[in-house]
């Protein structure tokens, strides 16, 4: 069986604004070797949306990048993409599918049938499947920034406080520091 593991962006107040982080070469090298570590991707459909409306095109050259975000872009690709949507039905771009139906059951049946792992890139579902208490592990790429507005991680809370074991910590030339966080189970 396969780990899901949360993984975000997010600032030293916890928000996790896709456009308050550092957005360079290393910080895609860092998600770069994780999508290469796991074997499909699983958002919500805004998430999916706003990576949809950009990504394809940079794989595709038709949007300037540097390497890395070339690299990111190419191998997000050929990736499995999983997409938790009630409204909309229909994920034309490549390797995207539609998870309906039970969440708590189609996720854990996504993590039985990927045994190289899933990553999870959507805040507010992360909220939804820790409260189904799917998550276990959590990467944050924690950025040098206090934004002071939203959204935030876990905005809508948790029945609960989760209890994380360090699993390493590595601060990356730009000022980030990438953690890894494994669930502690009673």
């Amino acid at each position: 069986m396969g780990l899901l593991t949360f993984c975000i962006n997010v600032t030293l107040d916890g928000c996790i604004d896709h456009q308050e982080g550092i957005a360079d070469d290393e910080t895609h090298a860092f998600f770069t070797r994780l999508m290469d570590d796991n074997g499909a991707m699983l958002w919500g459909r805004v998430t999916y949306e706003m990576m949809e409306s950009y990504w394809p095109a940079v794989a595709r050259g038709n949007v300037e990048a540097p390497s890395a975000v070339r690299e990111w872009a190419i191998k997000l690709e050929t990736k499995p993409k999983y997409v938790v949507s009630s409204v909309r039905k229909n994920f034309p771009w490549t390797n995207s599918h539609h998870i309906a139906g039970d969440l708590r059951t189609s996720v854990q049946k996504l993590k039985d049938t990927i045994p190289n792992g899933v990553l999870l890139g959507s805040g507010k579902l992360a909220t939804e499947l820790d409260q189904l208490d799917l998550i276990d592990e959590y990467k944050f790429l924690i950025h040098p920034r206090i934004a002071g507005h939203g959204p935030t991680l876990y905005q809508s809370g948790l029945p609960s406080t989760r209890r994380l074991e360090l699993v390493s910590a590595k601060p990356l030339c730009n000022g980030a520091i990438a953690v890894h966080y494994r669930r502690e189970r009673d």
